[in-house]
């Protein structure tokens, strides 16, 4: 039997607890009888906050986890001979055990990226095969934002791949399993990010957010479309993903325990910092405090990519990774610069405290010695 670790672990924001809050929600929906699938007071609330958050056109489908959102985002946006345009490292690419290929039927077009992201040239260069019928037509670009390895795109660099998508005709997906701390390190608001940018759908995270199961779809309005592919893009995503839902499994029968916990984050009209922002910004916060905590133990360390939302990568030597292990859980990412060194993922959550920061990098820098 292993001895249990010191310190929280750092393997994922995924390991975080709900939200007291958040499970607050969830309780006080726990009251008595409500229709099923969604036919809910909870639901209905749901559909009128995500208009205010995110235009007044804009649909909120709750499903059940990350990966059925991104399935069903993406099946409702391409035809059945589409293919999506990610990057090499996206979730749906890496992660989804192939989920949007075996189930929706799509061919995921990958990109090699620079920290995670891909620029507008990487989109074009899949032109030509628009009307090749050898080919998988390139109908959806899918953005992951954050993205897998801790960086966030600008608002001018979203702005642009959207533009860039909406000529080439092809919808524009965001998987936004980590939306809020891409917005919180941004500084805007969850709409500036996505329907003021272009983006068309949102698979919306929550359960990386202090959320406890569950996520939604976000069909964004056709009147803030930027152009008419654009609106007719969401018009038809509007209309297939209620039967997407259901075809591919993601609709909850007790919808309102999903809509609740999507409500409690989301907060109220008025709320000068929602919990998605509270939640999002302390993640944030203490991996930039991770970050320099490591970065005073170089040569030893070293910040191998830039620390934009609530992820730090670091190589650092493999004997020294192996031993802090038994200090706070986390996950090799990668080979280091020689064989004898790794580089390593350390993921922040909403309840990081800065404490346990302080404590895993003097626990570090015993190690590393």
């Amino acid at each position: 039997m292993t001895e249990p670790r010191t310190l929280p672990p750092f393997a994922s924001d995924n390991y975080a607890p709900a939200h007291p809050e958040v499970l607050a929600a969830v309780a006080a929906a726990n009251d008595g009888y409500a229709v099923a699938y969604g036919d809910d007071p909870w639901t209905a609330r749901l559909d009128e906050r995500v208009r205010e958050v995110f235009g007044a056109g804009a649909l909120a489908f709750p499903v059940l986890n990350g990966t059925g959102a991104n399935v069903v985002s993406l099946t409702a946006l391409s035809p059945r001979w589409g293919g999506v345009v990610v990057s090499d490292v996206a979730h749906v690419n890496t992660d989804e055990n192939g989920a949007p290929e075996r189930v929706g039927g799509l061919k995921l077009l990958a990109c090699p990226s620079v920290d995670g992201r891909i620029t507008p040239d990487d989109v074009a260069r899949w032109a030509g095969q628009r009307d090749d019928v050898h080919r998988a037509h390139p109908a959806v670009l899918s953005l992951t934002q954050s993205t897998e390895l801790g960086t966030v795109y600008p608002l001018e660099d979203l702005r642009a791949l959207t533009r860039v998508a909406h000529d080439l005709g092809m919808a524009v997906h965001v998987d936004g399993s980590r939306l809020a701390n891409a917005a919180a390190s941004l500084g805007c608001s969850l709409r500036a990010l996505t329907t003021d940018a272009g983006v068309d759908v949102v698979s919306l995270g929550a359960a990386k957010n202090g959320g406890m199961l569950g996520e939604a779809v976000l069909v964004l309005g056709p009147d803030d479309a930027p152009d008419p592919a654009s609106a007719r893009a969401r018009e038809a995503a509007s209309a297939a993903v209620p039967f997407l839902r259901k075809a591919t499994m993601q609709l909850a029968s007790k919808t309102r325990y999903v809509s609740a916990q999507l409500l409690a984050l989301l907060g109220e009209a008025g709320d000068d910092e929602p919990l998605w922002h509270r939640n999002a910004a302390q993640a944030n916060a203490a991996a930039a405090r991770l970050r320099t905590g490591l970065s005073d133990l170089a040569p030893a360390v070293r910040i191998t990519r830039p620390t934009e939302a609530n992820a730090v990568f670091a190589t650092l030597p493999r004997v020294a990774a192996d031993r802090l292990r038994a200090v706070a859980r986390f996950y090799d990412w990668a080979d280091g610069e020689s064989p004898d060194r790794v580089e390593v993922r350390l993921m922040c959550a909403w309840d990081t405290a800065p404490e346990t920061v302080d404590a895993f990098v003097a626990a570090a820098a015993e190690h590393v010695r």
